[in-house]
């Protein structure tokens, strides 16, 4: 079979009109005020409940309603946190089925009551029918009610596409979104990635070290790996001119048939050290797509945490895979469950997919795992904590799913801590463990800074860190961190309104929201993103000079993927982080044992903290070592060690 084809990816879609008057500033998704709220206020915020019981001071003019506070939006951000009423100024939970987790940054309760009743979660089926009772109903395509008790899973990959609020609510409907379709074309294809920065050469010198049986020789170029032509040509497209360590390594032992535990740090390329040898095998086999009466097989399954690191992988893959016969797909929350089938029904050699929507269509028996060769965890420590374990069990467990003697299960990480790996071990069959660098700890290339600031002064600071240079930093990139959505909002709205052009991305926008803000922030529209950790794991977003932590995360590995999102593929960046000693007294041992490992300097406040000791967090150098121990080691060709 020929590499080649001709045939598009699918046909195109039309999708629905968004109102692109957005002021300066406002690049949120608001639309301009309507009259839902029966006071007839209108709210400069999106919902005037969005700073209550904050101390915020006077800034961001908010009119409260005492109904509706959503009348700047078209409609209220689509909550996966069961269902969260907006309209009463307590913000209590007033017909959410149970307790509720959040892991896609911190719920917003802030005190405020929660009361999980017996309310429905109805996630639509194909026919639009309405299944009621106590349950969790995971929709079928006939609409077969299936009761049982409560239970939300709430997390950015499961959207509740249709749900019953109180007595007397309307219904939301039933998600229609179907996102653009992208241009194929060498230009927008390659055109987009993050090219080689000026410290790239240090990658030559960063130690590495393979532990288990029978490590395979690493490769110093593409040429000499042994790729498909086809495939060779897009590498060289996409701007890799030479490997990185972790794809040194990485892709020959994958070629090799190989099981792996990759770990190394951010923005060192582990997405294409995956991609490129999956796809260069599924190229040699020759395998045709596979279907099934109502969907397919796929050869490989790709899963991340998030819905943008989703499309981000499957926009790598197609990438790669450019006039040749494969095809990949991408299967996530937010989207029009039948736009996705559809999809499906013509086929995908590779399928990268969030673990809810995933568990969704093969609970429907859209997707069957028969025809898996390659298994591919993408952040793989979030992947295996427990808010993803249990569909992760469901899915390499599924009576479909070919055993894991038969496929090679590939996972990749910039921490791998301990607990990690022995749950990651349960999956996987005489893996090889890949260890690049100071895994967990921070890139030489990023410059961090930190400032000891109570609650109260954040707002004024960052204005401060915005307007130094007379303002050079809003002609490039900003990406400020917070930990709850409701701040997202809030900060994005207070910084528009003093003419920082800012917008913002969590998980209770809708998609299309968040893909609209992503873009904008992308292509420099909107040089500051307000996020939260939804933006925080493997996003590859060009040009992001500086990470500002206005809030500081709970762990050192989210502090370590935040900052990653700067000084990516050798180029310089620069992390801020606001350390407030009332809240992030927790984390200054491990910043400190961190910033020692880096040789960065450890500012005196955070030396006071506490830092001398350490506890908890990632242990092991940052989780950078086969748990498996030096019995099993059998160490593959080093690189000199440089600090970096």
């Amino acid at each position: 079979m020929s590499d080649d084809w001709n045939t598009a990816f699918s046909t195109p879609v039309t999708t629905s009109s968004f109102d692109e008057g957005r002021s300066y500033g406002k690049g949120r998704g608001f639309r301009k005020p309507t009259n839902n709220s029966s006071t007839n206020n209108s709210s400069t915020i999106g919902k005037s409940t969005a700073v209550d019981n904050d101390d915020w001071g006077t800034v961001a003019q908010t009119n409260d309603s005492n109904t509706n506070n959503d009348d700047n939006w078209e409609t209220c951000p689509t909550s996966t946190n069961g269902d969260y009423s907006t309209s009463n100024n307590n913000s209590e939970w007033i017909s959410g089925g149970g307790q509720t987790q959040s892991f896609d940054d911190a719920d917003d309760n802030n005190g405020r009551d929660y009361r999980g009743g017996r309310g429905r979660r109805d996630r639509n089926n194909d026919n639009g029918d309405d299944r009621r009772g106590r349950s969790r109903n995971r929709n079928n395509d006939n609409g077969d009610d299936r009761r049982g008790r409560s239970r939300n899973r709430n997390r950015d990959d499961i959207d509740d596409e249709k749900t019953d609020g109180a007595d007397g609510e309307e219904k939301k409907p039933p998600v229609t979104y179907v996102p653009p379709e992208r241009s194929m074309d060498d230009a927008e294809l390659f055109g987009s990635g993050i090219a080689a920065g000026i410290n790239f050469s240090k990658y030559d010198n960063i130690k590495v070290e393979v532990t288990g049986d029978d490590v395979p020789p690493a490769f110093e170029l593409f040429t000499q790996a042994g790729l498909r032509t086809s495939l060779v040509s897009n590498i060289d497209k996409s701007g890799y001119k030479k490997p990185t360590p972790v794809q040194k390594y990485a892709i020959p032992i994958m070629m090799n048939g190989r099981d792996v535990m990759a770990c190394a740090q951010t923005g060192s390329g582990k997405t294409a050290a995956y991609l490129i040898p999956i796809i260069n095998k599924l190229l040699e086999s020759n395998d045709e797509l596979r279907l099934i009466d109502r969907g397919c097989e796929p050869q490989a399954i790709v899963m991340a945490p998030t819905r943008e690191l989703v499309t981000q992988i499957c926009w790598e893959a197609q990438k790669f895979a450019k006039d040749t016969v494969i095809k990949s797909l991408s299967v996530y929350g937010g989207v029009a469950t039948m736009h996705q089938i559809r999809q499906l029904e013509r086929g995908g050699h590779i399928i990268v997919a969030t673990p809810g929507r995933l568990c969704d269509f093969v609970e429907r028996g859209r997707i069957r795992f028969s025809a898996i060769r390659f298994v591919v965890l993408d952040e793989a420590d979030r992947m295996l904590d427990q808010g993803f374990l249990s569909s992760m069990e469901t899915i390499l467990q599924h009576e479909s799913m070919v055993p894991s003697a038969e496929r090679q299960t590939v996972m990749f990480s910039a921490t791998f801590p301990s607990e990690v790996q022995n749950l990651a071990a349960r999956f996987m069959r005489n893996y090889l463990f890949l260890r690049v660098g100071i895994v967990g700890g921070a890139c030489e290339n990023v410059e961090q800074n930190f400032y000891e600031v109570e609650k109260s002064a954040k707002r004024r600071k960052l204005q401060e860190l915005l307007n130094l240079d007379g303002g050079v930093l809003l002609k490039k990139k900003t990406l400020v961190f917070v930990e709850t959505k409701k701040t997202a909002d809030f900060i994005a709205a207070y910084m528009s309104d003093n003419k920082f052009p800012s917008t913002s991305i969590h998980g209770d926008r809708e998609q299309k929201e968040r893909e609209i803000a992503l873009n904008d922030f992308k292509s420099g529209r909107m040089p500051i993103l307000v996020a939260t950790s939804v933006a925080a794991r493997g996003l590859d977003i060009p040009e992001v000079a500086h990470v500002i932590n206005y809030d500081l995360p709970k762990s050192i590995d989210e502090y370590v993927h935040r900052i990653g999102r700067t000084g990516r593929m050798g180029n310089e960046g620069k992390a801020t982080s606001f350390y407030d000693p009332n809240f992030d007294s927790a984390l200054g041992p491990d910043l400190v044992r961190m910033l020692t490992q880096a040789k960065k300097t450890v500012p005196d406040f955070l030396e006071s903290s506490g830092g001398s000791g350490f506890d908890g967090g990632i242990t092991n150098d940052f989780g950078g070592y086969d748990i498996r121990g030096d019995n099993n080691t059998n160490t593959g060709a080093t690189e000199p060690e440089e600090s970096w």
